[in-house]
């Protein structure tokens, strides 16, 4: 339903000054305070409208109004200044991900550890996860004559470790002779791939190809991707947040299935989306509102990395960190593992 100019002025400020105090706004407190140029009585009477539109709400019967979830929701779609994250704070993060070793478990630690302080909300990250693993590198560490450490790096980044035995003792040099070789023969190729070159090897290469086949199968079986978050501590400090509120948050970190769900409907789009109220599908997130985004590469190694908090969470900041940190994210994966990224 379209506002005149005039309401979605008062909208705005409404939304801004509750998600700032959380307390109802007077026709007053509106004309004082921002000079709209029009008598308590013209503003009374716009909020009433916005009320009946279904965009405020009255919570006492005081003359003040609060937004609604309609009310929010409009605000996030149109009348949100847009705010990008400055020079210090972009380089500020880049450095920690650039001083954090190449491992995407680390990487996934490091993003949601970074999107809840910089917001000061929780956050959640997926790890990606592709259709069919592809390989990037395979090495053999000596661990004894008869004992080495098979390390498997795949295309999305998942870094996988199994020890093995030997049944003829072999030196390092042996063995990084035959990872390279391994490496050469297997990189970019998918577990079938692996499994058709079999019949070509033998010996130490012939076991380590067994090994590693089986490993790709479990993986690209793996239905859901690994779960990170953080920042139920910053929630715990704040005044926004209730008892009733914090549960819904904590249930959305910890219910893998309703993840997949919202993850599943609503990331198929392009850009950020933010989900209010559970939009009217998901009862269990009536009181909160979640900002995602999707990352990854284009040839299909995706994740999902968001913010979730109170309904009255500062949008403009939760949209520009969450959409930075998916770039990053994004541009981190394509030049650690060779693909162009979405």
């Amino acid at each position: 339903m379209e506002l005149t100019p005039r309401q979605e002025t008062i909208l705005k400020i409404i939304v801004s000054e509750h998600i700032k105090t959380g307390a109802p706004l007077g026709s007053n407190t509106l004309v004082h305070k921002y000079k709209l140029g029009v008598s308590s009585a013209t503003v009374r009477n716009e909020m009433a409208a916005l009320e009946q539109k279904g965009y405020l709400v009255q919570p006492h019967t005081s003359a003040g109004r609060a937004p609604s979830e309609n009310g929010f929701r409009y605000f996030v779609q149109k009348l949100m200044d847009e705010a990008i994250l400055s020079s210090t704070e972009q380089l500020m993060i880049q450095h920690q991900f650039h001083q954090a070793r190449l491992e995407l478990d680390q990487w996934m630690r490091l993003s949601a550890a970074v999107l809840a302080h910089s917001t000061h909300n929780a956050s959640l990250v997926t790890s990606p996860k592709i259709k069919q693993c592809e390989v990037k590198h395979v090495e053999l560490v000596s661990i004894q004559d008869r004992v080495a450490l098979l390390i498997l790096v795949l295309k999305e980044g998942t870094v996988k470790q199994q020890i093995i035995n030997l049944e003829i003792a072999q030196t390092q040099d042996d063995l990084r002779v035959i990872s390279r070789r391994l490496t050469e023969l297997w990189s970019g190729k998918m577990v079938n791939r692996v499994k058709t070159m079999m019949p070509t090897l033998s010996g130490l290469t012939l076991q380590v190809a067994i090994v590693v086949s089986e490993m790709m199968q479990r993986l690209n079986l793996r239905q859901t991707s690994d779960m990170y978050h953080a920042g139920l501590l910053h929630l715990l400090e704040t005044d926004v947040v209730q008892s009733d509120i914090l549960e819904q948050v904590i249930r959305i970190l910890e219910e893998r299935r309703l993840v997949e769900q919202i993850v599943g409907q609503t990331l198929g789009r392009q850009g950020v989306q933010i989900i209010i109220g559970g939009e009217g599908q998901w009862n269990d997130l009536s009181q909160i509102s979640i900002v995602l985004s999707s990352y990854g590469t284009a040839d299909g190694a995706t994740g999902t990395l968001g913010v979730v908090g109170p309904i009255r969470m500062p949008y403009s900041r939760a949209v520009s960190i969450v959409q930075f940190m998916s770039g990053l994210m994004s541009n981190l994966m394509g030049d650690l593992y060779g693909s162009q990224t979405a």
